[in-house]
């Protein structure tokens, strides 16, 4: 399935796992009907344990992403437009909590984040 799991970084394994299936489906690379890898064939794939990829496959399915047929296998669904749209924004809100935070480390006031904010939203 071509995920790359990071084992020195401090997001666990599981997590790592859900948010590369969840952007590869956001951004239209596994479609609706897709069959996912098995747990154990992606474990084996992955090195990890099946447990670590049975979390992931648990998660991404209680928040509607895949669905589990039992016997056939785990399968991407349509993905309610509602909950897509709110990770979009999840990820939009993290983008600009670090241009933030790169902006303190640079001694930028809130004021000069806000009016530098407000020229590049003017530019788009």
């Amino acid at each position: 399935m071509n995920l790359i799991i990071n084992n020195s970084s401090m997001q666990p394994i599981y997590e790592q796992i859900i948010s590369q299936i969840k952007a590869k489906i956001m951004h239209g690379e596994l479609k609706e009907e897709v069959m996912l890898p098995s747990v154990r064939s992606l474990a084996k794939e992955l090195k990890v344990s099946a447990l670590t990829v049975k979390k992931s496959y648990d998660a991404l399915e209680q928040e509607g992403f895949i669905v589990t047929v039992h016997g056939k296998g785990s399968f991407v669904t349509l993905a309610n437009q509602a909950l897509m749209l709110e990770e979009k924004k999840k990820e939009v809100e993290a983008d600009l909590e670090m241009v933030i935070r790169k902006g303190r480390s640079c001694g930028m006031s809130n004021q000069e984040l806000t009016e530098l904010f407000e020229i590049v939203l003017e530019d788009e």
